[in-house]
């Protein structure tokens, strides 16, 4: 199969031509270490700046408050590990969602065996944490709410700001990974109250391995990685120079196109949702209809196993997911998929596409071709199916 369709962009993005020729000199010509005393390091610092400065203003953020990391996992890391370590004797307790990323999850559940109190909220079928069950969640030895801006596996996006208001409102920082809607939806991180916000290069077409924690000024934490004095002596380790002016060319990137590209993805994201609804039965949308990144689609088929789905798509030349890539080699249905109130035997069933400005209206109507010979497929070797299709007959 010569055909190539890559509908996993949340999982990673393809490095654009102006990205890595804006990367290139930086691993060449310009190799020297911005720490370094003399001039030809000295010239590297001004471009480290710069960057800084780009990705700062696309944030509404100064250019003090964007600290580089190894990327969005490290981010959430230093985010909720830095300030429960730097905040310990004002108070223990963290809020978060049920269905966050793992590298917040796993974090909290670290912080727990230390002493820490998380409180875990619940969410509804499309994903949406209460506000009301959020406020009354807090209690006076809270220090941190950290609520992801958008789910990676279903595409919801929550009301941060509207939750940045209420952690406020109680003396409550709060912190968002903003690993997929970054680049994809406006953010300014002085309207929407947020206090730190975690970004990955590689979902917005930047190079793997660089990313972001925005600390607003004035806020301590303590450092995650020690070493030298970079990154104002708060995340040491020597500068990942090409990967900083690739994530400074992709925000720009990203910036110049936000409107126009998000207009395109959600008119394909529409056409492929409508087709699967219209043209496939027994299937459940997950996440929001609307209130829902750009690019995501995300679906249960009923009756199937996700992996098999998969498979099967790979030898039609598209490239999906069942959920999160951090995940995918788990047999355990998703955990998102779980909290929205899919039963184990529907969360098996999932798929997620995720576009970009590059899928074309061809590829959508190719992939939904495709998908609907292969449930089909799946589930005429299905007992379940055949079981579930015996009783339909049955009760009319």
């Amino acid at each position: 199969m010569n055909k190539l369709i890559y509908l996993d962009n949340a999982a990673t993005t393809r490095v654009l031509p102006d990205i890595s020729a804006a990367m290139s000199p930086y691993s060449e010509e310009l190799f020297g270490n911005p720490a370094s005393a003399y001039t030809f390091s000295g010239n590297i610092n001004c471009k480290v700046d710069e960057a800084r400065r780009v990705i700062a203003d696309f944030i509404g953020a100064g250019p003090k408050e964007i600290f580089f990391t190894g990327g969005g996992s490290e981010s959430d890391n230093w985010a909720l590990k830095g300030l429960a370590f730097s905040l310990r004797d004002r108070g223990r307790h963290i809020i978060t969602s049920k269905i966050e990323h793992h590298a917040v999850l796993h974090t909290c559940e670290f912080l727990e065996k230390i002493g820490y109190d998380i409180t875990y909220l619940d969410v509804d079928s499309n994903g949406f944490i209460s506000l009301d069950r959020l406020e009354k969640a807090i209690r006076p030895d809270t220090i941190l709410i950290s609520i992801m801006f958008a789910n990676n596996e279903i595409g919801t996006i929550e009301p941060v700001k509207e939750i940045g208001r209420i952690a406020h409102e109680h003396g409550v920082l709060f912190h968002t990974d903003a690993v997929q809607a970054y680049g994809h939806v406006k953010i300014d991180v002085n309207d929407m109250n947020i206090d730190l916000l975690s970004v990955s290069g590689h979902k917005i077409n930047g190079p793997k391995g660089i990313g972001f924690l925005y600390i607003r000024s004035g806020i301590r934490i303590e450092p995650l990685i020690h070493g030298g004095s970079q990154e104002r002596g708060l995340r040491g380790g020597t500068t990942n120079v090409p990967g900083i002016i690739g994530l400074a060319k992709a925000t720009e990137i990203a910036g110049a196109g936000l409107a126009d590209r998000a207009d395109y993805e959600i008119g394909l994201r529409d056409r492929l949702i409508d087709r699967i609804e219209k043209e496939i039965p027994y299937v459940l949308l997950n996440g929001d209809r609307r209130q829902r990144l750009p690019n995501n689609v995300s679906f249960c088929f009923r009756f199937i196993e996700g992996e098999s789905l998969l498979i099967l798509l790979d030898e039609n030349g598209i490239c999906a997911s069942s959920g999160s890539a951090c995940t995918s080699g788990s047999l355990d249905p998703s955990h998102v998929l779980l909290a929205i109130g899919r039963p184990h035997e529907i969360a098996h069933g999932s798929l997620r596409l995720t576009l970009s400005d590059e899928t074309t209206k061809e590829d959508i109507d190719y992939t939904v071709d495709s998908l609907k010979k292969i449930i089909t497929r799946l589930r005429e070797m299905s007992p379940l199916y055949e079981d579930f299709i015996r009783k339909q007959e049955a009760a009319s």
